[in-house]
């Protein structure tokens, strides 16, 4: 048995990933209470119970320690009963008795979307993961976090007292992980794409390993052009027009049957499987969102549907949701004396309100007046229509980005958990969103499936571990 402890594990995204590539998870730790819910019913489901097997802790890891962790796997019951137990005790009398530890730190103040501040102080906790690291020694260690983190240069003292003052945080890594006894592989910047993941999803990854432990390799990508999984192939079972469905997507895909059997199993091999489609609730649009969305194409984004109507207009005379919502626009307008309009503006206003059907004619001309695209649009300018014949983008965390490529929708949970990687039988439990201020106290089923790995890459990622880890331990047989 292969002991594997899954720090920040969030809603259990790298840990389905372990648990596929063979690892057993005797401990794991977020600080989020509501992603401990959905953590530890889906490890329930699967067999690995609290107390018994393993153990969940929900704590902030700057108040985790290494001989807390330890003390906790020890007390498991799998370690305490008959042979197997009494075995499993003699690995703790040794100096590496965990073969690896996975987690990815929270990544926001690396992030390039939006504004990256060197002082965020949720950079410094890969400096506490290193401390849990020094304390445990894992044989193993793998780190994930966004591409940001290459190129982010911080100021921090390490472990052993260095000051790295404006260093890049790769360099700082492999002078950190040197000084603890480990020799690093260069980071890599990995495409969940290419391993089977439903999505163009970019995370840098770091491995360690110990000097005397054998030298992992990275995985080689499974799926490279034409071979990469769509979200058509990943979804087209879940549209929901059944018209629509039995026509683009007739039959089962193979990643769909996956999805549906299982790739993670329980503990006694079996397969988990659940009746019904969980996470699958709609969001509840109106009419006007509803005929926005049906303005973008496939693989459009806001500003490009902007440049487009600009360029070549757009007919929106089907859209009477749309139209009256544009009236009462310019009827604001017209009633507003805080905002100076141009009298180009005026007498559209005045044109809009003696006659709907300019609102019609003037969209379809191109160089229309950007009042007009403003109220047709909004000013959000974050939303794209998906590609159903690509992979997605990065799944994110606020549900609203992404209109579906079938339907003028929004993704369920479900469907974002799919080109995940996540199984079906996967539940996440919670509030499905939240809004506003709550964000950043919440974490909703939404943000817990944005924030996952992928559990396809994470077990590209733990399979070449687990490889090292065998051709190592089949070694020492032979030798003794």
């Amino acid at each position: 048995m292969k002991i594997a402890v899954d720090l920040f594990c969030g809603a259990g995204g790298m840990s389905e990933g372990i648990l596929q590539a063979g690892f057993h998870i005797a401990f794991s730790s977020d600080k989020s209470s509501e992603v401990a819910l959905t953590y530890k019913n889906r490890h329930k489901q699967l067999g690995l119970i609290q107390g018994k097997n393993t153990w969940f802790e929900q704590m902030d890891i700057r108040d985790l320690s290494g001989d807390f962790i330890l003390k906790k796997i020890k007390s498991l019951d799998m370690f305490k009963n008959g042979r197997q137990g009494k075995a499993r005790r003699k690995r703790f009398k040794k100096n590496n008795p965990i073969d690896a530890i996975f987690g990815g730190p929270p990544c926001q103040g690396f992030s390039r979307s939006g504004k990256r501040d060197p002082n965020d102080p949720r950079n410094f906790l890969f400096r506490e993961y290193l401390r849990i690291i020094d304390e445990l020694k894992p044989r193993y260690v793998v780190m994930e976090n966004v591409e940001g983190m290459l190129d982010m240069k911080l100021y921090i003292e390490g472990l052993r007292g260095t000051n790295y003052e404006n260093v890049v945080v790769p360099e700082i890594l492999k002078s950190e992980f040197k000084a603890l006894g480990y020799k690093t592989l260069d980071p890599r910047l990995m495409d969940a794409s290419d391993y089977g993941v439903p999505q163009s999803r970019k995370r840098v990854i770091f491995i360690a390993y110990l000097e005397e432990e054998r030298e992992p390799k990275y995985p080689t990508p499974t799926h490279i052009g034409e071979d990469k999984v769509t979200i058509l192939q990943a979804i087209g079972d879940l549209i929901k027009d059944r018209d629509l469905r039995e026509n683009l997507n007739p039959q089962f895909t193979e990643y769909q049957n996956a999805s549906i059997l299982g790739r993670t199993r329980r503990l006694d091999g079996s397969r988990l499987q659940v009746e019904g489609i969980l996470n699958s609730e709609l969001s509840n649009h109106t009419n006007i969102v509803k005929e926005r969305f049906s303005l973008y194409r496939e693989g459009e984004d806001a500003n490009s549907l902007r440049k487009r109507i600009k360029l070549e207009g757009i007919d929106i005379s089907d859209k009477l949701n749309l139209i009256k919502y544009i009236e009462k626009e310019m009827e604001k307008l017209a009633v507003n004396t805080e905002i100076d309009i141009s009298p180009e503006i005026a007498m559209a206003i005045d044109e809009v309100l003696n006659d709907r059907d300019y609102i019609i004619n003037s969209l379809k001309n191109p160089n229309c007046i950007d009042e007009l695209i403003d109220a047709l649009l909004t000013k959000k300018n974050s939303r794209t229509r998906l590609n159903r014949n690509e992979p997605s983008l990065t799944v994110l965390t606020i549900p609203d980005d992404y209109i579906s490529p079938f339907e003028n929708r929004t993704f369920t949970v479900r469907e974002l958990a799919r080109l995940q990687s996540f199984d079906d039988s996967f539940e996440f439990l919670g509030k499905r969103t939240t809004g506003g201020q709550r964000r950043k106290e919440e974490v909703p089923q939404y943000t817990q499936v944005g924030n996952a790995v992928p559990p396809l890459l994470a077990r590209a990622i733990a399979s070449e571990i687990n490889k090292s880890i065998s051709a190592k331990n089949k070694h020492k047989r032979r030798k003794f």
